[in-house]
């Protein structure tokens, strides 16, 4: 309880009314509540010598938030549960500034959680948003344009540096350590025509997989104007995991200069959705590219 009071001293306003068993929430009139969970497990997610335990911290709760995101929907409120061996309790407080600067940044409060002992050092994320009208992966049709934000490849070149024994470029290991969950830009594109939309935390072709699924519908994606990082090729930041930007349809074009404007990040027309079975498919350069690849947890 002593480790408790001085995470929860250290969020200040971020986590104003723990203190009870259970949060007390209330959602505003008229919106839905939407609820999602992610976990960060010391060995699968990061490495202790790549990440400092303040960006430890702001990843996890960053990769929880893009689920809200995806959705379109304002966070509200997170619940940490941490898992904690002995050996970080010395880096506890550093792990709370990055969850705390996460919530803060998006607007959420943090309103409970769970501490115990553990062999790895693990965090279960639990957001919790709210939404008028949530942008789900089932509302792709024939038709629709297909948009995906940012630019990708960074945390998989992050990783290749990492595994030779080099050290990242700054602005891949920044694309790894410090994603940023599109939590406005996703309410701007469901407000702007976006219908159907995902996160690509684990890879483009791999999510575009899942929306097709959920839609019943083909997605044709042409990968050649795919905006990628450190001169990687589009065929492998199409396949990058962690990547926390959105996939999105939409049945009108979106207008990528006002987007720009307004957030300062790139978003790029990259296929159509076509009429079903569900399936992907994937050009570049003209030729036909295996529609697979991503993080897969138990490949």
């Amino acid at each position: 309880f002593d480790l408790v009071r001085a995470i929860v001293a250290r969020w200040g306003a971020a986590a104003a009314g723990i203190g009870d068993d259970a949060a007390v929430l209330d959602v505003p009139a008229g919106r839905q509540l939407v609820a999602s969970v992610d976990s960060a497990t010391e060995g699968i997610h990061f490495r202790r010598d790549w990440l400092t335990p303040r960006e430890i911290g702001w990843r996890a709760a960053a990769a929880a938030l893009s689920d809200l995101a995806a959705m379109a929907a304002a966070p509200l409120a997170i619940l940490v549960s941490l898992g904690l061996p002995r050996s970080w309790i010395a880096d506890l407080p550093a792990i709370a500034d990055g969850l705390g600067e996460a919530a803060m940044a998006t607007g959420a409060r943090i309103a409970g959680g769970d501490l115990s002992a553990a062999r790895d050092l693990t965090l279960a994320i639990t957001v919790l948003g709210v939404t008028a009208s949530p942008l789900r992966r089932s509302g792709a049709r024939p038709g629709d344009l297909l948009y995906v934000t940012g630019r990708l490849g960074g945390p998989v070149a992050a990783l290749r540096a990492w595994q030779r024994g080099d050290t990242p470029s700054p602005a891949s290991r920044a694309r790894f350590a410090h994603p940023v969950p599109r939590v406005r830009e996703a309410q701007w594109l469901a407000a702007h025509g976006a219908r159907a939309g995902i996160d690509i935390s684990d890879g483009l072709l791999s999510e575009a997989a899942h929306l097709a699924a959920a839609s019943s519908a083909a997605l044709d994606l042409t990968l050649d104007a795919l905006p990628t990082y450190d001169g990687l090729s589009p065929d492998d930041a199409s396949r990058s995991g962690e990547e926390y930007e959105l996939l999105v349809a939409a049945a009108q074009p979106i207008d990528a200069h006002e987007f720009e404007r307004t957030f300062g990040l790139a978003i790029t027309r990259i296929g159509r959705v076509a009429a079903g079975p569900a399936r992907v498919t994937a050009q570049l350069h003209g030729a036909r590219v295996a529609p697979n690849g991503g993080f897969d947890h138990f490949s």
